[in-house]
């Protein structure tokens, strides 16, 4: 049931484009609009240029090394690669093939990335190095569809002499190192890891066992699985490379065909895996480009891109750029301020996190300015604060804020590289006040709102359609409704297929042509959508990535020290927890303890938190980094259906809780709680611990396999 009109894009923004496939979104670009600098790559401590021609060359001879290593139309090929061009490479190799690629997000724990590549049912991986290899190499052997390794850098190092084209050649030396007290690798393998784990790998003990490692984790590799080098793979097709060839491969592409399956974070311990369709994510790409107003084409604007390309955000932008011809550099995390100086990008997408640390470092360097200077910074910063988006200024305010920007402003933007017509924000909630400071400055802030599900872009501030506070107005060819108790609904062709096997999750979101988001929202009366909550047992953080907030919650309340707990934090940039302990079983162990004291105080004590912190530790183990509890407050209050904390069913209230314990929360994330431990901080592994001076406390451990491949 709906409360709302159907709320569609205003008139005149963009185009809905159907029936096509991705590959097109590129030969477009190269014959409209061929650029040299199309793609740029930071290596080395430069910046290393591919043209789109060159690229579109590149990656048709992947496309066609792939099928020559005896893939399939269809197969699914599983992307374990950092964001650059490698993995653009790859990607657009795959989807000329006709192979539905399934990016890996490198930083989830190794046995989801194990059960991504099981459950996708992978017939080759493609990985950036030989590093990444290593970690997860002993492992494979439960992927029993694998047939193909391909490595991006480091696999000549690994070789020796002679050719290396097949697995025997790869890793031969390595298969000669085994001795009478030192199985074989493939032995290892077989006797470590059960050959047949639960097929929905879901159920606590985990499917994964530490294993020995032998003198070379690649020689940890099944033995059926051929391992090349992707020059290899590139080589190998350029050989079979001609227009008709390449034509052929076009052709045999249908614009319904599935493209991708990205994995996702579920209401349980594994992903789930989102199936988008070449036509799906391509109309997305032209009705969300096509609707910004003024965008110029080739090398004209600029982009730089630092969010992992294994995400449908950064993702989706990547072929826009690429369709219209764009000049596009790839950074990271730890090298984007840099080259925000340096590549001067016109446009750019980010997350909330970079937009609050990037104003928290102008407001501490502006108190650090001497007396004259630092009045006035303030008083600059004073006026951005009164800036509103979509309210005309007097005269006077004009005046200030030119002078402001002369003064102030200016540095500002130099930060960005000053040339900026559009910094995107998405992933989660941007603070309000931050895109009106921002705006203020010269400095456009617009953020939007999609999901993986919807191919990324539903809606997005843009021209004179932009509020702070909101998510914008729809895109070309997007139906938005509002459920009656505030629920989001999608009909649009941008929408997934579904949940890649996983029917129930599918028609559990799927219904009648709408997609039932799990979000909650308004239409404003200017007729902007605005975000105002989540329905669903997932947040966001102001760093884009998703918490599962259920499984952690399930996790503790199986402790009888625990009657109830809360996963919190959406748009803080960590994840912390409620705990409401279970009073008996508490002062039962307490007493066990030698404690004997009131409450609040025993609620106080280092031994009782350092044992709470032990569960806590207990449902990190098994996450990726950035979804763990790394903060928790001990509350001392019932859930119950008459404070209407809980529902009719038993379960949690979420919207009913946080507001009643909203003081709670906030001071977890307090002046210094974004930063800092403070009360009920998580140790890391390895870090001391109370389990020798506590009796009754465990120590931390959590095994390699469930913690997270990678950091960034």
């Amino acid at each position: 049931m709906t409360a709302c009109a159907i709320y569609r894009a205003p008139p005149n923004a963009g185009n809905l484009v159907l029936n096509q496939i991705l590959p097109t979104l590129l030969d477009q670009a190269c014959d409209r609009f061929p650029n040299a600098l199309a793609f740029n790559h930071w290596h080395n401590r430069r910046w290393q240029s591919m043209s789109n021609n060159d690229f579109r060359a590149a990656a048709a001879a992947i496309a066609l090394g792939l099928l020559d290593m005896g893939l399939q139309p269809g197969d699914r090929v599983a992307l374990m690669m950092s964001g650059d061009v490698a993995f653009c490479l790859a990607d657009m190799g795959c989807l000329l093939a006709g192979l539905v690629n399934v990016p890996i997000d490198l930083t989830q724990t190794i046995e989801n990335v194990i059960y991504s590549l099981k459950h996708a049912e992978v017939s080759a991986l493609i990985v950036s190095n030989t590093e990444l290899l290593e970690q997860v190499a002993a492992y494979l052997a439960q992927v029993p569809s694998l047939r193909s390794v391909v490595v991006g850098e480091g696999l000549e190092k690994t070789r020796g002499q002679g050719d290396a084209g097949t697995r025997g050649h790869a890793v031969g030396a390595y298969r000669d190192m085994p001795t009478a007290d030192q199985p074989t690798a493939e032995k290892l393998v077989q006797t470590n890891i059960s050959p047949q784990p639960p097929e929905d790998c879901l159920q606590l003990p985990q499917f994964l066992h530490e294993l020995p490692l032998p003198p070379s984790r690649l020689a940890a590799l099944p033995e059926r699985v051929q391992l090349l080098s992707l020059d290899q793979v590139r080589s190998r097709g350029q050989a079979h490379r001609s227009p008709e060839r390449i034509n052929d491969l076009k052709a045999a592409i249908a614009p319904s065909d599935l493209a991708t399956i990205l994995y996702i974070a579920s209401d349980s311990h594994r992903p789930k895996g989102v199936m988008l369709t070449h036509e799906s994510i391509a109309a997305n790409v032209i009705a969300a480009f096509s609707s910004y107003p003024d965008l110029g084409y080739g090398a004209e604007e600029v982009a730089l891109i630092f969010l992992p390309l294994t995400h449908i955000f950064a993702r989706v932008f990547l072929y826009g750029h690429m369709a219209y011809g764009h000049s596009v550099y790839f950074s990271d995390a730890n090298h984007v301020v840099k080259h925000l100086r340096t590549v001067k990008p016109t446009i750019m997408i980010t997350v909330p996190r970079l937009i609050e640390k990037t104003y928290e470092r102008i407001c501490d360097r502006g108190q650090r300015l001497g007396k004259f200077d630092r009045t006035v910074f303030n008083w600059a910063l004073q006026l951005a604060h009164r800036y509103e988006l979509g309210t005309v200024p007097s005269r006077l305010y004009r005046l200030q804020l030119k002078l402001a920007d002369r003064l102030v402003f200016a540095k500002w933007r130099a930060a960005f590289g000053d040339r900026l017509k559009a910094l995107i924000s998405g992933g989660a909630a941007l603070k309000a006040e931050l895109a009106n400071v921002f705006s203020a400055a010269g400095i456009p802030v617009l953020q939007g709102y999609g999901l993986t599900e919807t191919s990324a872009v539903l809606c997005y501030n843009r021209g004179n359609y932009n509020r702070a506070g909101t998510v914008g107005v729809p895109i070309a060819g997007v139906e938005i409704d509002l459920a009656t108790d505030g629920e989001i609904l999608v009909k649009s062709p941008f929408v997934m297929q579904g949940y890649y096997r996983d029917p129930v999750a599918t028609e559990r979101v799927l219904q009648q042509g709408w997609l039932y988001t799990g979000d909650l929202g308004e239409i404003t009366p200017e007729g902007f959508l605005k975000i105002t909550g989540v329905k669903k047992p997932l947040f966001k953080l102001s760093t884009g990535k998703y918490v599962s907030s259920l499984p952690l919650e399930q996790d503790l309340a199986r402790s009888p020290l625990v009657e109830q707990a809360i996963a919190v934090g959406a748009n803080h940039k960590f994840c912390s927890m409620l705990i409401f302990p279970n009073l008996a079983a508490l002062h039962q162990e307490a007493a066990a303890m030698g404690l004997s004291l009131p409450t609040e105080a025993l609620l106080q004590h280092a031994c009782i938190t350092a044992r709470y912190q032990a569960l806590i530790d207990a449902a990190n183990c098994h996450l990726p980094y950035w979804s763990t509890v790394r903060k928790f407050a001990l509350v001392n209050a019932v859930l119950t259906l008459e404070n209407g904390c809980l529902n009719p069913d038993g379960s949690l209230n979420r919207v009913a809780v946080l507001k009643e314990f909203a003081p709670v929360i906030a001071a977890l994330y307090g002046k210094d709680g974004e930063g800092g431990r403070g009360d009920g901080g998580t140790r890391g592994w390895g870090e001391e611990d109370l389990s020798e001076s506590c009796p009754m406390v465990p120590a931390a451990a959590c095994p390699t396999y469930a913690q997270s491949l990678t950091h960034y």
